[in-house]
């Protein structure tokens, strides 16, 4: 079946000290205080049914393959907070048995939509790498304003042989996380139906595209990257969400959030068919506006900084719940982790800009001819400079180059970027889908929704997907009857087969997780 599937990488500190995971613990089962089944080289299979391992440098964790179906973005993202707890929860406990404190510094998310289209159909038009160019013109904009924050600096699209990987900075909020996969999805789905991929599409369809950007080379593996220095004039991540500053490919003057909510519904029909309806209505909320993006607030939010602590499955991270007390709760935390200001750090990028200006500028350069050394006789000596000579010459003194600004004119460094004049945050996890009075009456009538925890959106009716009710059996330690054998899953291969010992005479067995999904009932 068509899936998808979520992987995150964290930065690991120890006693608030940067290290690299692998060398210092070799693999996860170092941290880990049960037996887990196996996988390939430093991972292991997770009682959530997804996976940890390390990849140069970071911990990883990833969630198995989730079958394309309504509400299958939202099951997505619980598995992957899922993933993320039970890995926050051993460090937690292995810092308190081994005196160390182990904070996970999130850094990035990477989308996986299936690329199923057979090699029969495909041709110079329309296949998986012109499927990635186009979809790193279309996806940058609405993408940002609902995943990233001022700090990011790019939205990368890679094409992975049987997928497509879409990469960006990591979400905290649960909520807005779905939001991202539901938009994420629904779009690439949509364009991977198209007869073409060509770029010509960009001129012909009413999907607006700031012009001027042209992605560049990723900086891992095959693929595309847009970066914030591709933008003409500034970085779309520091401006203002709402101010007219972009011209599209058609010459017309938009916003950023503008553009964005243009882009998504288009794609409405495919986003709202693998979403759930909190999901989608969230989605469109804040590309129109109705709910503060992460762009708004006046810098990274904390919860970045110690994921699992400050950002768990079933919060709405400080800075957007508390919107206009943002300023006074993240100044404190925030510098004393950073240690730059979001100025400093528009400068930063500003430099970054200029460089990449000033390399494309000598992209194709000639190197000028270098004229005829000519031969003179030897010079003589210079005469000895008196007193008088000095009198008579005046000293010019070159004049001193203007400091650059670190922001536009304009700007008011402190500030809330841009101004709301919105009514107060609305809790969203106490938002009812049903009529107050019928919904009332019935968790008052029904003690199994009475949860301690809250949840960022009503998921009470979301159901494990047929895959992952398979991962789920596969790690739970049961054994699989076929016939008069019973079978023992010893490890994984991959995302798609799993391994199995036979108990009557220690044969293994390679069984996949199709052939699994038909013997749901034939777990011991």
């Amino acid at each position: 079946m068509p899936v998808i599937g979520m992987e995150s990488e964290f930065n690991v500190w120890l006693d608030e000290v940067e290290i690299n995971p692998e060398p210092y613990w070799k693999h996860p089962s170092a941290f880990i205080d049960r037996p887990l089944l196996a996988r390939e080289k430093t991972s292991l299979q997770l009682p959530t049914g997804g996976a940890v391992y390390f990849d140069r440098g970071v911990i990883e964790v990833v969630t198995p393959v989730i079958e394309l179906a309504p509400h299958s973005t939202a099951r997505m993202v619980r598995n992957l907070w899922e993933q993320i707890g039970f890995v926050r929860e051993q460090l937690t406990r292995w810092g308190k048995e081994n005196g160390h404190t182990v904070r996970l510094k999130a850094y990035s998310s990477h989308y996986n939509i299936s690329y199923e289209i057979p090699e029969s159909e495909q041709n110079r038009r329309r296949n998986i790498k012109k499927l990635a160019l186009l979809l790193a013109y279309l996806l940058p904009v609405p993408a940002m304003l609902v995943a990233a924050n001022r700090r990011s600096t790019g939205i990368g699209v890679r094409p992975r042989g049987n997928r497509i990987e879409i990469t960006c900075d990591f979400t905290p909020d649960p909520g807005l996380m779905v939001a991202t996969a539901t938009l994420i999805v629904g779009i690439v789905r949509e364009v991977m139906s198209w007869p073409s991929y060509e770029l010509s599409l960009l001129e012909k369809l009413p999907i607006p595209v700031i012009a001027g950007v042209v992605p560049g080379k990723h900086t891992s593996r095959k693929g595309w990257l847009t970066k914030d220095f591709h933008y003409p004039g500034q970085s779309p991540y520091t401006s203002d969400v709402d101010a007219v500053l972009w011209t599209t490919q058609f010459g017309e003057k938009k916003s950023l959030r503008r553009m964005a909510l243009e882009t998504a519904w288009f794609f409405r029909r495919s986003i709202r068919k693998f979403s759930d309806p909190f999901s989608f209505r969230l989605l469109f909320a804040v590309l129109e506006g109705r709910t503060p993006s992460m762009l708004e607030l006046i810098d990274r939010p904390t919860a970045y900084e110690d994921v699992g602590n400050l950002a768990k499955w079933g919060m709405v991270i400080h800075e957007l719940k508390n919107y206009e007390a943002e300023m006074g709760l993240l100044r404190p935390r925030h510098e004393s982790w950073t240690g730059t200001s979001i100025d400093e750090y528009v400068v930063e990028r500003a430099g970054a800009r200029t460089q990449h200006a000033t390399e494309m500028l000598s992209v194709g350069a000639v190197e000028p001819a270098k004229p005829p050394i000519a031969t003179s006789p030897t010079p003589k000596a210079p005469a000895a400079v008196t007193a008088d000579d000095l009198q008579a010459r005046p000293i010019v003194v070159p004049p001193r180059r203007k400091a650059a600004l670190s922001r536009r004119k304009s700007d008011t460094p402190g500030k809330l970027v841009p101004p709301r004049t919105t009514s107060p945050y609305l809790d969203r996890r106490g938002t009812a889908l049903l009529p107050s009075k019928t919904s009332r009456d019935r968790r008052a009538a029904n003690d199994r929704r009475r949860k301690t925890q809250h949840t960022p959106f009503p998921d009470r009716r979301l159901t494990r997907s047929a895959y992952e009710q398979v991962f789920l059996k596969l790690v739970s330690g049961s054994r699989l009857k076929v016939g008069d054998d019973l079978y023992k899953p010893i490890g994984m291969k991959g995302w798609y087969h799993a391994i199995f010992v036979r108990e009557s005479d220690g044969s293994e067995h390679l069984l996949s997780i199709d052939q699994l999904l038909k013997k749901m009932d034939d777990w011991l």
